[in-house]
């Protein structure tokens, strides 16, 4: 690690039950040096290498050097980007425990200066949605991320939602990605700005 993880204080978390479906909500401080567009190409171009440390590792690695193990696109989507209909694998262990293991494929749905969305579909049903939030500040990017466990369809209020809840994201595991999610998109500052330099110069 070249830079000290944020501290899950750092940000402001809300918990919501609608029914049988969870949001959690993160309003993250903001990340100092960034832009949306710096944002953009980040979600747009996460596959890749990059230096750190004295050498070369995959991007994803940088991003959280603990937790992150594979980022795989499976399914390109129809632009050379990471993009609209690109799927997905991902896998990391959520406070360096394997027992909190995510090893997940997930479709992007939205990639633009103002958000990135990504989503787990089962049946027709969103059973696991993440909305990445951003907008410009005068003191660094304003960020939101907002993760929905669950979906109104028929079937996820017969079955889905409880999957995800209680075996996708049961309150232990919700509570380490929670913390996870703010040291990941904490470390975006650390890198990012020279990376896009570097990158679209």
């Amino acid at each position: 690690m070249l830079w000290p993880l944020r501290r899950a204080e750092s940000a402001k978390v809300w918990l919501k039950h609608s029914g049988s479906r969870v949001v959690v909500t993160i309003e993250h401080a903001p990340l100092a040096g960034v832009t949306p567009e710096m944002l953009a190409w980040w979600y747009g171009h996460v596959p890749g290498n990059m230096r750190y440390a004295g050498t070369t590792y995959p991007r994803y690695l940088v991003w959280h050097p603990l937790d992150h193990i594979s980022y795989e696109v499976v399914r390109p989507g129809p632009g050379p980007a990471v993009g609209p209909g690109t799927e997905l694998h991902i896998v990391e262990a959520l406070g360096r425990n394997l027992d909190h293991l995510i090893d997940i494929r997930v479709t992007v749905e939205d990639v633009s200066e103002s958000g990135a969305v990504i989503v787990k579909r089962i049946l027709g049903s969103s059973a696991v949605r993440l909305e990445n939030l951003y907008a410009a500040d005068f003191d660094g990017a304003r960020y939101v991320s907002r993760m929905r466990l669950g979906d109104d369809t028929l079937a996820g209020r017969l079955l889905l939602n409880l999957v995800a809840r209680r075996r996708a994201f049961p309150p232990e595991k919700l509570t380490a990605w929670t913390r996870h999610h703010i040291e990941e998109i904490g470390n975006l500052e650390n890198f990012l700005p020279a990376l896009f330099r570097d990158q679209t110069r």
